[in-house]
């Protein structure tokens, strides 16, 4: 697609389950103008077709999401600026669209994430440091407008990012921003289990006891070891797949030899992880509008 005919830039928001993904993006859409945000869970199978393990039903692999359906959603997205229509969806897991009115948040919004850590001072003061940002970027044309010529997408999910198919696309074409937030075993399983459950378009979805251990943090060292160093998800990131693939991370996270024999703490405090994405989201939509 031609840069100038695009009518959404589309922010990708991945990690493990509990990193604080939807949190980020929530915080994003409250400061940006013209955002709106959509959730990988929105694709899910129906509950019928999803794969078990162990004797449990498995969200948390591939197999359980439709990257077609997804990729469809993100190609008219970047076309139109708006949700496709839900007609365009086949409904499962954790409820779809809903409405045939643009940016309409699914379901998905109605699952508890947590409090969030992050002072309304501070996000007060991010506001209005994107405000007087945009006011000398013409990014969206009139931030002031109710029609921009451009809009924000924000995707947030825990598998996005991959690179073989079906995911390679996804992350190589149809993502302009990519962000991956980290969180160790330990803080993701407390997360986790801490929360009810999730609003589903077959009812509710509670964890069972030991889902985290046997389901949710397994899928995730799986796929996601080609972005760790040694494969392992508990150490630093690689800078080089990181670079080969646009992926952005927190700079403490990412491994290379002036962090050799520094502690590493992959539990970020949400404030600092919120600041550093505000920052690099405004100095990656000049990059890319530069080209519009």
């Amino acid at each position: 697609m031609a840069e100038k005919s695009r009518k959404a830039i589309i922010v990708g928001i991945s990690g493990p389950s509990s990193s604080g993904k939807t949190t980020l993006a929530r915080l994003l859409r409250d400061v940006f103008p013209h955002t709106f945000i959509l959730h990988e869970d929105d694709f899910y199978r129906p509950e019928t077709e999803l794969p078990s393990k162990d004797g449990l039903l498995d969200w948390d692999c591939a197999e359980a999401l439709n990257f077609d359906d997804m990729s469809r959603a993100l190609e008219h997205i970047r076309a139109e600026g708006t949700f496709p229509p839900p007609a365009a969806h086949k409904l499962s897991r954790r409820s779809r669209l809903t409405s045939a009115q643009p940016f309409v948040d699914s379901k998905e919004d109605q699952n508890t994430i947590g409090k969030c850590t992050v002072p309304d001072s501070s996000i007060s003061a991010a506001r209005a440091r994107v405000t007087a940002w945009l006011a000398g970027h013409n990014l969206f044309s009139s931030p002031s407008s109710s029609a921009p010529d451009l809009r924000l997408c924000i995707l947030d999910g825990f598998l996005l990012f991959g690179p073989d198919p079906p995911l390679r696309r996804i992350t190589d074409e149809l993502l302009d921003v990519k962000f991956f937030l980290t969180v160790s075993r330990q803080k993701a399983t407390a997360r986790r289990e801490a929360r009810d459950g999730y609003v589903t378009l077959e009812g509710f979805w509670a964890d069972p006891p030991g889902y985290v251990d046997k389901i949710v943090w397994p899928n995730y060292a799986e796929s996601h070891a080609w972005l760790f160093e040694d494969g392992d998800v508990e150490k630093r990131l690689r800078a080089d797949v990181l670079k080969e693939k646009d992926i952005l991370a927190l700079p403490d996270v990412i491994g290379g030899n002036e962090r050799r024999g520094k502690e590493l703490n992959l539990d970020v405090d949400m404030q600092v992880t919120f600041e550093w994405a505000v920052d690099t989201l405004m100095r990656k939509l000049e990059e890319i509008t530069k080209t519009r």
